[in-house]
């Protein structure tokens, strides 16, 4: 398995110039739908008591990343595919997780108010994290493994990327929100649902452009993903629950921590400047922003059934 995947350390994928600049708009685009959806007095009580956010950031932008690392290298999965795994890790959480923490009957308050922390956080922690965890497993990967490390980790650029993509488009929605109030409230979904189905669409028209690639690896994809999806579902519940935090709470940050941006981590893979559409980091981020939409909409319908 291990000599399968180390070939995708070489693989480029198929991704046009244009095709990766409508993936920046649209994800800027989202997170604009994101922020219009924001009311700020809905959050006072939770922030009065901020327990529940500290806890959910912690788990999010300290432990997952930390865990992501002990993972790749207990399965000493080959480098790209590592990294694609601590890239993921690195990002804020996904904006899906707001309505599959609705689903599950989890604090929804709370779920906006972790995406909306850990993306304006996303300018920092996203480039610190990958850079800490990306290059401690480069030292390592050059001591343990047969052939050196590839890929160099750029802090600056990354976090150019972010605040372009992510932060400076939350600050605008917000800002609309805050002097357009009647305008936000009516185009926060059709802004929001229209650009998550374009974004889908893109991740589709990858998988199709690349499809052979897809078929001789996706069983493989599977699996890793599958093991690092439930792990930050775990982290999520667990950590919650060993700080004793109410139940909705408990499945909120587990949401929040399992759903990741994982079409933040494909915008910076395919950056030009960054990673060029290295092959296993761009297919564990494209595998990615569909097993977690199965997962978190698998866990938030077994959540629901369930009383609190």
């Amino acid at each position: 398995m291990y000599e399968i995947l180390a070939a995708l350390d070489k693989v480029k994928l198929n991704f046009s110039e244009g095709s990766l600049f409508v993936l920046n708009l649209t994800l800027a685009i989202i997170m604009v739908g994101v922020a219009l959806g924001v009311r700020l007095k809905r959050f006072k009580k939770l922030f009065s008591s901020p327990k529940s956010i500290i806890i959910g950031a912690i788990s999010q932008v300290i432990l997952l990343p930390a865990f992501t690392f002990l993972l790749v290298i207990i399965l000493k999965l080959p480098e790209s595919i590592s990294l694609g795994l601590i890239l993921v890790a690195a990002c804020p959480g996904g904006n899906i997780s707001n309505f599959m923490s609705s689903l599950a009957n989890g604090n929804v308050e709370l779920s906006v108010s972790l995406t909306m922390v850990s993306t304006l956080g996303a300018a920092l922690f996203t480039p610190l994290n990958f850079a800490l965890w990306g290059n401690l497993f480069l030292k390592v990967a050059a001591k343990k493994y047969e052939e050196l490390a590839v890929v160099s980790i750029d802090f600056w650029q990354m976090f150019q990327s972010v605040m372009v993509i992510l932060v400076i488009p939350l600050i605008v929605g917000l800002l609309i929100t805050r002097f357009f109030p009647k305008f936000s409230i009516k185009s926060a979904p059709y802004i929001r649902n229209s650009s998550i189905v374009i974004f889908l669409g893109l991740v589709c028209v990858m998988i199709y452009n690349n499809w052979e690639f897809v078929v001789g690896y996706v069983k493989y994809l599977f699996l890793i993903v599958l093991i690092h999806n439930g792990l930050a579902l775990a982290v999520g519940y667990f950590f919650s629950a060993l700080n004793k935090l109410p139940y909705k709470d408990r499945r909120t940050i587990s949401i929040e921590t399992g759903i990741q941006n994982s079409g933040l981590a494909l915008v910076l893979i395919f950056n030009p400047k960054l990673f060029g559409g290295i092959g296993g980091m761009a297919a564990i981020a494209s595998w990615w922003g569909i097993w977690h939409i199965i997962s978190g909409l698998t866990m938030g319908f077994y959540w629901s059934k369930r009383k609190i």
